[in-house]
């Protein structure tokens, strides 16, 4: 009888659980990404077209390509920063945000066809294995790197592989052949390109960007300088695209006092989200100077724009770049990945720096290219019916980036065409790599920057060697003026001092 009853009800609770299975799953549905929780949801129109491209068009295309040109289009009219980005450019563009890639650590360059090594990363896998600067490689494993064919891409995609997997290098060194294996190691991509002492009391840091390693590598710096005597700082964000977030963040921290807030984050789908201070900095009261122009952007806008905002630091150059959106990153089945704004943020006092992007990303980016104009002249594009006022007594604006509290105009006195090819070529940026290969005593005749400094002296023959390089790329330079010798004479010191 019980066994009749449980045939007679069993469909019913299994109708039962399947219905209550269907109302949890719609409302589940918002939780993820794409909303695409049934199987059978009705195909979009895109899909449906690439799906008729590829079975019924004409000829033969190749529909990865058409895929990605759909989405880039759908994805132009939401905001300049959200991009898409495919499965074969992906590692390049996560490198630069973890500050590291898995290489043999080299700067190389092409020359007649054949690759140079310009440096040698110091205790890196080239170090170690023994390979030098001036060496020329020929081969790595199967791959021939040299010729009219062969690219910087080429030999990056060659060189950089699995941690621990061994590559094979064949190189001339003067006359001879060498053969080297190198065990591929962990190669960082510095954020931090200079630090020192400027005097006994002043110090100097440059970021160029903000990547996982960078608050590291700023606080190895500024704690080095603080043991020099560091009482006041010079913030170098020039140029600096942004990059990770909480690094920008943390170094905020060491400059501002108490839990203050540094930045926040909200968007439609997501919650305001505070970020503060945390901890006693290492330079809360020390005076601050930090540098800006209209490359410094996202990550660094919001140090800055928290520096404004609390009066810790005196803003100097040109007006930032005004990029106030927040992008996350989705990594797609066809290991692509789309990176989607989410959010904006916000000043601790509540400005907005994005620009308006209304008129679409070429007026977007044309806006930035027109500060270059030597008639330029800046003024802040900011939504004037909200002001913000700084403790300090300070009128802020949003809207249009960071405005500095002093304002350094472009020079407007342009390069010759002579120094604007040379800069074109290549030339000025290997002068020093061509120098040293053929006076290699040098390398160790100098021990300090400041001895090279005081002692080293551009000469005829400096001179001549630069005639050669620029005559061999069709730069005639022997009727330049004095003015632009003098300033090519301080370019070569420079470039024999950084090799």
């Amino acid at each position: 009888m019980e066994q009749n009853k449980i045939k007679t009800w069993l469909p019913v609770l299994l109708s039962l659980s399947m219905i209550a299975g269907i109302f949890f799953g719609y409302k589940m549905r918002d939780s993820v990404p794409g909303k695409s929780f049934f199987f059978m949801e009705k195909r979009r129109p895109v899909q449906e077209i690439l799906d008729l491209v590829e079975s019924r068009y004409v000829d033969e295309v190749n529909i990865n390509d058409l895929s990605d040109t759909a989405i880039a289009a759908m994805l132009s009219h939401l905001d300049p920063h959200s991009s898409f980005i495919p499965a074969e450019k992906l590692a390049n563009v996560n490198e630069d945000i973890q500050g590291s890639f898995y290489g043999i650590g080299i700067e190389f360059n092409i020359f007649k066809d054949t690759l140079h090594v310009i440096n040698v990363l110091e205790d890196g896998p080239s170090f170690d294995a023994g390979l030098r600067t001036g060496d020329k490689i020929l081969k790595a494993g199967d791959s021939v790197l040299s010729g009219k064919k062969v690219t910087q891409e080429r030999i990056r995609n060659v060189l950089r592989g699995p941690l621990g997997s061994v590559i094979n290098v064949q190189l001339l060194r003067g006359n001879k052949i060498v053969n080297l294996p190198i065990t591929r190691g962990v190669i960082p991509l510095a954020s931090l390109d200079a630090a020192y002492m400027m005097d006994s009391s002043i110090g100097y840091i440059r970021l160029n960007k903000f990547s996982t390693q960078t608050y590291k590598e700023f606080m190895t710096a500024l704690l080095e300088l603080k043991k020099q005597g560091l009482k006041k700082l010079i913030l170098d964000l020039r140029g600096n695209g942004g990059g990770v977030l909480d690094e920008a963040v943390e170094i905020a921290d060491e400059f501002i006092a108490g839990d203050r807030l540094i930045t926040y984050t909200e968007g439609k789908h997501v919650k305001r989200k505070e970020y503060r201070c945390r901890r006693e900095g290492r330079f809360e009261t020390g005076e601050l100077v930090v540098l800006a122009d209209e490359g410094t952007a996202s990550a660094s806008e919001i140090l800055m724009g928290a520096l404004q905002d609390w009066d810790r630091a005196t803003i100097i150059g040109k007006r930032s770049f005004g990029k106030g959106l927040v992008q996350e990153q989705y990594d797609l089945s066809d290991k692509s990945a789309l990176r989607l704004t989410v959010a904006r943020y916000y000043t601790p006092l509540g400005r907005s720096i994005q620009r308006s992007y209304a008129h679409g990303g070429t007026a977007y980016y044309d806006e930035i290219y027109a500060r270059f104009d030597p008639g330029f002249q800046d003024s802040l594009v900011a939504d004037s019916s909200k002001k913000f006022k700084t403790r300090g007594g300070k009128v802020l604006y949003g809207g249009g980036g960071i405005y500095p509290d002093v304002y350094i105009s472009r020079d407007t006195a342009r390069l010759s065409n002579t120094l604007s090819k040379l800069y074109g070529t290549g030339v000025l940026s290997d002068y020093g790599y061509r120098y040293i290969i053929l006076h290699e005593d040098m390398v160790n005749k100098y021990k300090t920057p400041r001895s090279f400094v005081n002692a080293y002296t551009i000469t005829d023959e400096n001179w001549k060697l630069l005639q050669h390089l620029a005559a061999e790329d069709s730069v005639d330079i022997s009727g330049i003026s004095a003015k632009d010798k003098d300033y090519l004479k301080q370019v070569l010191k420079s470039s024999i001092a950084r090799q």
